[in-house]
């Protein structure tokens, strides 16, 4: 499996996908919506860095999202290099904000981002209680699911999977409670919210820990297919070309 990484698709995937777990965050962590609620009113942040669309933020105290526009604070990063150093905790971003501003990012973004941390890189205490670890999975997934959009569209090898899917939709199953669908045009990628077509091709996980097993590389995606942990239904080129943006988002997930 190909191991190298572009630090721009990193850049891309910690900023649209590892900061774009935040929502999923609030919904399942209640010390996240409590610090959330602290907020007195709604703020848009933007991350900015060279090379790459600036991506922007909207918190509010009933929750986040990610927008298109809208002013507020800003870290700016010297480089992509600057942002992913950022997010693995070895450097500092530079924050251009007010005082309210500051007070947001040192009250509500960074105990965030800290919090979504332990969700996304837990020790082994951490993992022993059950309920922790179904939040980890879930988080863990959430990131995945958003990541084989950008590692798909910006990533050499991603575009190449890429180039040889039709268009469709492929639903990511989880059992019966979790569905992420990925829809496919032109090549392009995206997270589809709209869920009431069938799709054209499903990748289905038994349940959550089967699935955490596979995007965390604990387990064999070929051996869950052989017990029938993991099954695959639908039109096979998406299903294949799928699986290998998958293998591309585990080397990115895991710089």
């Amino acid at each position: 499996m190909l191991t190298e990484t572009d630090a721009r698709v990193l850049a891309l995937t910690n900023a649209r996908a590892v900061l774009g777990a935040l929502p999923r965050l609030v919904e399942l962590v209640p010390e996240a919506g409590r610090i959330l609620g602290t907020l007195p009113a709604p703020t848009t942040l933007s991350l900015v860095a060279p090379g790459i669309p600036v991506t922007r933020y909207r918190f509010a105290p009933d929750g986040i999202a990610p927008v298109s526009e809208g002013r507020g604070p800003t870290l700016m990063f010297r480089s992509v290099d600057h942002l992913n150093a950022v997010i693995a905790g070895t450097a500092q971003p530079i924050p251009i904000a007010g005082p309210a501003g500051i007070r947001f990012l040192t009250r509500v973004f960074t105990p965030l981002t800290d919090l979504l941390g332990v969700y996304l890189k837990p020790d082994d205490e951490r993992l022993a209680d059950a309920e922790f670890r179904r939040r980890s999975t879930l988080l863990t997934l959430e990131v995945a699911a958003r990541a084989i959009a950008v590692v798909g569209n910006e990533d050499t090898s991603g575009r190449f999977s890429a180039a040889h899917m039709p268009d469709g939709d492929l639903d990511l199953e989880i059992g019966d409670e979790l569905r992420y669908r990925l829809e496919v045009k032109n090549h392009r990628i995206r997270l589809d919210d709209e869920l009431s077509d069938p799709p054209r091709a499903a990748l289905r996980f038994a349940d959550l820990d089967v699935a955490g097993g596979v995007i965390s590389g604990r387990d064999s995606a070929l051996a869950c297919v052989c017990d029938g942990r993991l099954a695959m239904r639908g039109f096979i080129p998406l299903v294949d070309n799928t699986s290998r943006i998958l293998d591309r988002v585990g080397a990115y997930l895991g710089a």
